[in-house]
């Protein structure tokens, strides 16, 4: 298979004027380059325009990575955070605009965080970081970032999220539960826009492979209507912020 043909037709669908998902630079031309193929394990799926799950974690449609990068808009030396690091494609794509050194990725599931630094040592994106933490407290030792994306969906950004946006920063993230919106947060607004839908923010005892904690969709929307207007969120009332 002639990799590099795919990703062209790949990218060529993103950039077409009826989709308009991606613009030719910089994340067009960042996903020209990363071979999408030492990401996803069956090849006959590297390059086609949906998504899946695998190792336990969805691997985002290329289409999803373009939306994300376009609205997170990353530029060349920001300092990037990614919230679910997933199987690395995410970072390797921000590696390519940014400079791998300022790409800081983390998940909570520790075979995720494994396979996503082996595909990026292996794709040649070695020096992006990937760590194994809970999302919604950040990665305060690289703080603050220019840039943060949250790869899963939340009632509110987490509070350590936002004071590690530096202050001129943007924060891209899906927002509710049951409908969700793509939320922009820069200046403290947020902005939210096209309908999404992601997985859950997850806390620790969720994550794939270890006994999960019971939590149900109705256990979200109860949460989610109970308390969407207190100070202290839900998803506050879940993780200790210490």
């Amino acid at each position: 298979m002639e990799y590099a043909a795919a990703r062209d037709g790949m990218v060529d669908s993103l950039e077409h004027e009826l989709r308009g998902v991606v613009d030719p630079e910089p994340v067009g031309e960042a996903m020209r380059a990363v071979p999408r193929h030492e990401f996803v394990d069956a090849d006959h799926r590297a390059y086609n325009d949906r998504d899946f799950e695998e190792y336990g974690t969805r691997v985002l449609a290329p289409s999803t990575v373009g939306h994300l990068l376009q609205a997170l808009a990353p530029e060349p030396g920001h300092d990037v955070l990614v919230v679910g690091a997933g199987v690395g494609y995410t970072s390797a794509v921000l590696a390519e605009i940014v400079g791998a050194e300022h790409v800081h990725a983390v998940d909570i599931t520790r075979r995720v965080v494994w396979t996503a630094r082996d595909n990026l040592r292996r794709a040649g994106y070695a020096g992006a970081l990937v760590d194994c933490r809970d999302g919604a407290r950040g990665l305060p030792e690289y703080a603050p970032f220019d840039r943060i994306l949250v790869e899963a969906a939340a009632v509110d950004v987490p509070r350590a999220l936002r004071d590690q946006l530096a202050d001129d920063g943007r924060l891209v993230m899906p927002l509710g539960t049951g409908e969700q919106r793509l939320a922009v947060v820069e200046d403290g607004d947020v902005t939210e826009g096209d309908t999404v839908a992601f997985a859950p923010l997850l806390v620790d005892g969720e994550q794939h492979g270890v006994p999960v904690r019971n939590r149900t969709e109705r256990e979200d929307r109860e949460h989610a209507q109970k308390h969407h207007e207190r100070r202290r969120g839900w998803e506050l009332d879940w993780i200790d912020w210490d």
